[in-house]
């Protein structure tokens, strides 16, 4: 998996985090490492999207954290990339 976009909705569905926190998480549970342009870029569209949302800051980064939609989207995503791994794998069984 290397969208941005669901490499940073699955960072904060474990829960709040700034910029580089999430640069630190996707590299540690996917192998990407993003760099702060595909990362700010992602978080910009999420945004937009209402996906995710800005929390108050406590210093000078700016933590971010899934909305209810944003959890909606991911759950729905992840389900349909959980079936098209699931009929790959059985397809490479039978191959």
């Amino acid at each position: 998996m290397s969208d941005p976009t669901l490499l940073v909705l699955s960072s904060l569905a474990s829960g709040e985090k700034h910029g580089y926190a999430m640069i630190q998480d996707i590299a540690a549970f996917s192998g990407q490492r993003l760099g702060p342009g595909t990362l700010y870029g992602a978080i910009t569209r999420l945004e937009q999207r209402g996906w995710i949302e800005a929390v108050a800051k406590g210093d000078r980064r700016q933590p971010y954290r899934l909305t209810a939609l944003g959890k909606r989207h991911l759950e729905e995503q992840l389900t349909q990339l959980g079936a098209i791994a699931a009929v790959g794998l059985e397809r490479l069984r039978t191959a």
